[in-house]
């Protein structure tokens, strides 16, 4: 955790991964105005908080400014796709669309990771916070695998299937299983948060929807739990 403005635009300048920054609303000045505009230019993502919410995690005088560093850095979207082809491999990418849970983030990691996964790709905004939970809950794999984050669903859409990459949306909206999915071609698995699912944009735009079949009286399975499964069903059509 970062505090203050020039604290936070010092590590900006040594090149510091954030993970987010937390900016007091309401607060105006040509300090606020730069230090938004250099926020904005390295694509780190800000969070407008009331006083309260800063106060609580520190009682040093933070200005109205806190950030929070991340233990790894990011790739941009394009960079992680090329590098994968150039790799000579069949690319597999897992999107996370609203998964903010830690334990639930870090554990998917861990599970990709394992899998031989390209990459992770989250959202910018909506995301789980990446911090020592998250890695220890992940048995250290986000060291290891690659994390892009992304600004607009639709242009994430847009860069994955103009790459020649499938999207298979993961969802109970379908009566399509994952078995009936054809993986064996450069695919992106996007998995939803527990209680509200994939977005809409997901669904419309997909090239594919899956469900995991199941028979017990519960409604969904725990996230990442249905990810190990949905990882393990493309590897496997890919192995045969």
């Amino acid at each position: 955790m970062i505090i203050g403005f020039r604290a936070i635009m010092e590590a900006i300048e040594a090149g510091k991964d954030f993970d987010k920054v937390m900016l007091q609303k309401g607060l105006k000045g040509e300090l606020h105005a730069d230090i938004k505009r250099v926020l904005i230019e390295n694509q780190i993502p800000i969070q407008q908080v009331p006083i309260e919410k800063l106060d609580g995690l520190t009682r040093a005088n933070h200005q109205g400014i806190i950030g929070f560093t991340s233990p790894i850095g990011f790739f941009e979207l394009s960079d992680l796709i090329q590098r994968a082809f150039e790799s000579a491999r069949n690319p597999k990418f897992i999107y996370l669309d609203g998964v903010t849970d830690v334990r639930n983030f870090g554990a998917i990691c861990r599970s990709a990771e394992c899998s031989g996964f390209d990459g992770v790709i989250i959202p910018e905004k909506g995301s789980a916070q990446i911090n020592e939970e998250a890695v220890k809950t992940s048995a250290g794999a986000l060291f290891h695998i690659p994390i892009a984050r992304t600004r607009s669903v639709v242009e994430t859409i847009k860069i994955l299937q103009e790459s020649g990459i499938s999207l298979v949306g993961c969802t109970e909206k379908t009566d399509q299983l994952i078995q009936q999915v054809d993986f064996t071609k450069p695919t992106c698995i996007v998995m939803g948060a527990e209680d509200t699912g994939i977005s809409d944009d997901f669904i419309r735009k997909a090239d594919a929807l899956g469900k995991v079949h199941m028979e017990g009286k519960t409604s969904s399975m725990n996230v990442s739990v249905a990810a190990g499964i949905i990882m393990y069903e493309l590897n496997r059509q890919r192995l045969i």
